[in-house]
């Protein structure tokens, strides 16, 4: 008979967890694994709250196994280290992203791509290598392969670093990847979101030109005045857009509805690339006459290995790049999952897990 969550490993704990596709977040008590030779127990501090949480707990893209604790932008403060594990000590701040394991053999992980290795095991809701499956960050305690944990610099304050271990890698990696990170160069960001506002702060750091494209008028002063985007355009005015086409070096799509690629294709000039890193569960039409009237490229590209997490972290904190944050206590998960639904945050919601987590 196969153990309980409870009992199948050593270590109690506790987070919230959805039973099944409503998604509604209950208390749940469950167990991590001892800490092995090449691993890192953490005490969870924080944790964001990510748009693919909302798409798991759902089984929006039919994968997602229950009972399931969501969470990947995680961070705490280490509590014991395996006896082989050199790269953090306890009493460390560290974090850890969206997987927990990959084959680590594959051409993709030699090359530090762990992200792109066809056996990558994701924080939550996926089988580990013991055959058990791996829980989130909405949990008090964390333990996790020291390959796979990130170090957060001490100048960089634990609840705005944890969304940039998901929406901080995502939009930094193809940037300096698809060579969008030179200055003067004139770049495009898609959607205001969690991600586009971190990808508006990383372009500006790299010195690029920076257009916050977007379909509500009502992020204008916001771009601008706090993001310091250079300029803003609506999506939907097509005056504006026609204005700007053929403008941009590269554009960062972010938004996970559907949405027409032409008029983006369109800004772009000869060579741009349009880099989608949103992830719309319906399939977007292509139109390819305008990429071939302009040599122009549309890719894709999903977080980053950890070599280059650790780098953009590093350089995060060098340039004081922070996510804007609404912490919230843990009993208001439920509620920031409907508001997030409606894209209502400014511009991830951070859960103080330390601070509120508690079992009744």
């Amino acid at each position: 008979m196969a153990k309980s969550h409870e009992t199948e490993h050593p270590v109690k704990a506790f987070g919230l967890a959805a039973a099944d596709s409503s998604g509604h977040l209950s208390p749940f008590k469950f167990s991590r694994r001892a800490t092995g030779d090449d691993d890192v127990q953490f005490k969870v501090l924080y944790c964001g709250i990510c748009h693919t949480d909302l798409h798991y707990l759902k089984n929006e893209w039919g994968v997602t196994q229950y009972p399931i604790v969501p969470g990947h932008e995680i961070v705490g403060v280490v509590t014991e280290v395996g006896k082989k594990v050199e790269k953090v000590r306890v009493g460390d701040k560290v974090g850890v992203g969206c997987m927990v394991g990959s084959c680590r053999s594959c051409e993709s992980c030699k090359e530090d791509l762990e992200n792109y290795c066809p056996k990558i095991i994701p924080t939550y809701a996926a089988p580990y290598h013991d055959g058990t499956i791996t829980y989130g960050g909405y949990s008090d305690i964390m333990v996790a392969d020291e390959h796979f944990i990130v170090r957060i610099p001490e100048n960089m304050p634990l609840d705005a670093a944890a969304p940039l271990l998901c929406a901080g890698i995502t939009t930094y990696s193809p940037m300096r990847y698809f060579g969008l990170d030179k200055p003067g160069m004139h770049i495009g960001v898609v959607g205001l979101g969690g991600l586009g506002h971190v990808a508006v702060k990383f372009a500006k750091a790299f010195g690029c030109k920076v257009t916050v494209i977007s379909t509500s008028l009502s992020k204008k002063d916001e771009a601008l005045s706090h993001l310091g985007a250079d300029s803003f355009l609506i999506s939907k005015d097509a005056d504006e857009m026609q204005g700007a086409m053929g403008t941009m070096d590269g554009i960062i799509d972010t938004v996970s509805a559907h949405h027409a690629l032409m008029p983006l294709i369109g800004l772009l000039k000869a060579h741009g690339k349009l880099i989608m890193v949103g992830a719309p569960d319906k399939p977007l039409e292509l139109p390819v006459f305008p990429l071939l009237a302009g040599r122009k490229m549309i890719s894709g590209s999903g977080i980053g290995g950890m070599k280059e997490t650790q780098e953009m972290i590093d350089y995060a904190a060098k340039h004081n790049i922070k996510a804007d944050i609404e912490l919230i206590s843990a009993d208001y998960v439920n509620t920031a999952l409907e508001r997030l639904t409606k894209a209502d945050v400014k511009y991830r919601f951070v859960i103080d897990v330390a601070n509120t987590l508690k079992q009744s």
